[in-house]
C-alpha cells in the first residue's frame, strides 16, 4: 500500500488515476479545486479542495500531511490550465495565470511535499508534446506550450538536485488525449486515446518507471503532436 498525491482530479486522466490507484488498495490524496462525489465517498481516497494557483492554500498540503501521513511515495503532478488565444491578444495576466497553476503549482506543491519524500519516491509530472522540443506545436496555445516546456527543464533539474536522497522525477509528455479540457479547447477534436487508457499507461508508469529512468523525458504520443 503506497501514500500517492494527485492533482487535477475533478475529471479526466486525474478523476480515473484517483478511482485506479484507489481500487488497487493505495492512499490517494485527491487534490482539485472541485470534488466529485465517486472519490468523496471512496474509503481510500482523501480530497482537498486546492487552487494550485494560490501559494497560500498550499497549507491545505501541509496540515493534511503534518497530521496523516509520514511519507509520500508518489506524487503526480497532473493538474493543468488551457488557454487558445492569438499570441498578439494574449497578455502578461493570461500568461501569469497559466504559469501559475502549470509552472508554480508544481513547484509549490513538491516544496511542501519533500520533507516526505524517501528514497524509492517517484515524481511524475504529465507535460505535453506541445513542450518538446521540435514537436508539432498547435497556433494559439502560446501560454500552454512553454509552461509544459518549463516544467520539463523544472523535473531535469529536481532530479539531478535529489538524486543523492533517491526521489526520481520523471516527466510524460503526452499527445492528444480525449478529455473536457481538450474538447473545451478544440470542439469537435476527436483524440486516439481516451482518459482512462492514458490513466492504465500513468498508473504503470508511476509506480515502476522510477526503476528505469530519472531526470528524463518519455513521449507518449501515437500522433504528432
Amino acid at each position: 500500500m503506497k501514500n500517492i498525491i494527485i492533482t487535477g482530479t475533478s475529471r479526466g486522466i486525474g478523476y480515473e488515476l484517483a478511482l485506479q490507484f484507489a481500487k488497487a488498495g493505495h492512499n490517494v490524496l485527491a487534490i482539485s479545486r472541485k470534488t466529485p462525489q465517486a472519490l468523496i465517498e471512496n474509503q481510500n481516497i482523501t480530497c482537498l479542495s486546492v487552487d494550485l494557483s494560490d501559494e497560500a492554500e498550499m497549507q491545505k498540503v501541509e496540515d493534511f500531511l503534518s497530521n496523516s501521513w509520514s511519507t509520500i511515495d508518489i506524487i503526480i503532478h497532473n493538474a493543468g490550465s488551457l488557454l487558445l488565444k492569438p499570441f498578439s491578444e494574449t497578455s502578461q495576466e493570461d500568461f501569469e495565470n497559466i504559469y501559475k497553476v502549470n509552472v508554480f503549482g508544481v513547484a509549490n506543491l513538491t516544496r511542501v511535499c519533500l520533507p516526505y519524500l524517501q528514497k524509492g519516491s517517484h515524481v511524475v509530472t504529465i507535460s505535453s508534446m506541445g513542450g518538446i522540443q521540435g514537436s508539432l506545436k498547435f497556433s494559439g496555445l502560446s501560454t500552454y506550450s512553454s509552461s509544459k516546456g518549463a516544467v520539463i527543464t523544472l523535473s531535469e533539474l529536481l532530479a539531478e538536485e535529489y538524486k543523492e536522497r533517491g526521489i526520481s522525477f520523471n516527466v510524460l509528455a503526452l499527445g492528444a488525449v480525449q478529455t473536457e479540457m481538450l474538447q473545451e479547447a478544440f470542439p469537435g477534436y476527436e483524440a486516439p486515446i481516451s482518459a482512462k487508457e492514458m490513466a492504465d499507461y500513468i498508473f504503470n508508469f508511476a509506480l515502476t518507471g522510477n526503476k528505469y529512468y530519472n531526470g528524463k523525458v518519455l513521449q507518449v504520443s501515437s500522433t504528432n503532436p
